[in-house]
């Protein structure tokens, strides 16, 4: 028997005694937060998560969780205990910003940023990385029932978005909590450690709209990420009306298309862009126009977005704006 298929084995006959998982942070998935990134299975330069897809990085340990905005976070989002344990280490007091406006050599071997590690049962081990200065609640050697609040999400150490990034080891060794013994080069293989009622919200996605939304004027992401796309809703005088969206997960070769209906049924915008020439972790699409001479009509307007996928729509959401 070769050692992947024996490491397969071994992982299977052990799986009785493995943890069961709770959700880590205390929101929603799909409708207050979401799975950005996976742990990459792929053990070259290039990646692949669990189910072969492109949701991952190069050498990502964990899995990220993350919020629509800031605005969320400075709203307060519990991270919490996935199982029962003990704390084996925690790091808090440094600041809640994005990588990109710091020097990155001031977090060299702090990248988690504020955290807390726990030890479990048959070897287990959880890390929860990334919570907000001042949020950590629990001490190294404290012992924590699963479910318990360790902290807030938040935005410190190596990352440019407000996220938990959740990682899972037994015995020192990095496993996914989505695929546990998966043999290597398997897509969906190995065993789910997460809680039997968590299954169906956490199955794979392959692309969902983080925010959307209308707006008086042009959106840049970080209006997006800061929430202050969130304060730019049009009236009856705007001079301009736009619908935004910002998308995770975008595959080569998708086609986005956004468009706006007026209340009358009318198409006021029809927007549509190239095919994507790689995989995109996030990406944000808005589209148009200026108000007519005679004014915005007043009533509901409608804006569809779309992506399509190997001729076909993959994914669709709507949303509307009353004038």
């Amino acid at each position: 028997m070769g050692g992947a298929a024996a490491l397969a084995c071994l992982f299977g006959a052990s799986r009785a005694a493995a943890i069961e998982l709770r959700f880590p942070v205390d929101c929603v998935v799909g409708t207050t937060c979401w799975l950005q990134n996976y742990v990459d299975h792929d053990s070259s330069d290039a990646a692949r998560d669990y189910a072969c897809g492109a949701q991952t990085y190069d050498a990502h340990s964990g899995t990220d969780i993350r919020l629509p905005s800031m605005a969320e976070q400075r709203d307060g989002v519990a991270v919490l205990a996935a199982a029962d344990g003990r704390v084996a280490g925690v790091r808090d007091g440094m600041a809640d910003v994005s990588v990109n406006e710091i020097d990155r050599g001031t977090i060299k071997g702090r990248e988690c940023g504020n955290g807390v590690v726990m030890r479990h049962a048959d070897g287990f081990e959880t890390q929860y990385c990334h919570m907000a200065r001042g949020s950590v609640r629990v001490r190294a050697g404290d012992e924590v029932k699963a479910g318990q609040e360790l902290g807030k999400v938040g935005l410190s150490g190596n990352t440019e978005f407000a996220h938990l990034h959740f990682t899972v080891r037994q015995n020192g060794k990095n496993v996914d909590p989505f695929a546990f013994g998966a043999a290597d080069g398997a897509c969906n293989g190995g065993t789910s450690l997460w809680a039997p009622a968590l299954q169906a919200s956490l199955s794979y996605r392959q692309g969902a709209v983080l925010n959307k939304g209308f707006a008086s004027r042009p959106i840049e992401m970080t209006d997006i990420e800061s929430g202050e796309a969130d304060r730019l809703a049009p009236a009856a005088d705007s001079p301009v009306l736009i619908a935004y969206v910002r998308a995770i997960g975008l595959q080569k070769g998708d086609v986005q298309r956004l468009q706006i209906e007026g209340p009358d049924g009318a198409r006021v915008v029809d927007s549509a862009l190239e095919a994507l020439d790689r995989p995109k972790a996030q990406y944000m699409m808005f589209a148009g126009r200026k108000r007519p001479p005679d004014g915005w009509k007043p009533g509901t307007y409608r804006a569809t977005y779309s992506i399509n996928r190997g001729g076909s729509v993959v994914l669709e959401e709507r949303f509307d704006l009353t004038l």
